[in-house]
């Protein structure tokens, strides 16, 4: 039986090539992602801001009208 060769795109090859020259990319990708995306929905929920940051940012948040795209006036 043939062995078959396995196709592997460029792109791939590319990543790959990518990890093996920056062994620490994984790490910061997954810091980044923690910072940009893995949050609170709500800033105020955020067990690591003090009442006061809190309370600004409830007080600073605005109502949103109930037809969005309808503009005032």
């Amino acid at each position: 039986m043939k062995k078959q060769i396995e196709y592997v795109s460029e792109m791939t090859q590319f990543i790959r090539e990518l990890h093996a020259q920056r062994p620490h990319l994984a790490e910061d990708q997954r810091k980044a992602r923690a910072r940009w995306w893995d949050r609170a929905p709500d800033p105020a929920l955020d067990p690591n801001l003090d009442a006061a940051e809190r309370e600004r940012l409830a007080d600073s948040k605005v109502r949103q009208q109930a037809y969005v795209y309808q503009t005032r006036g």
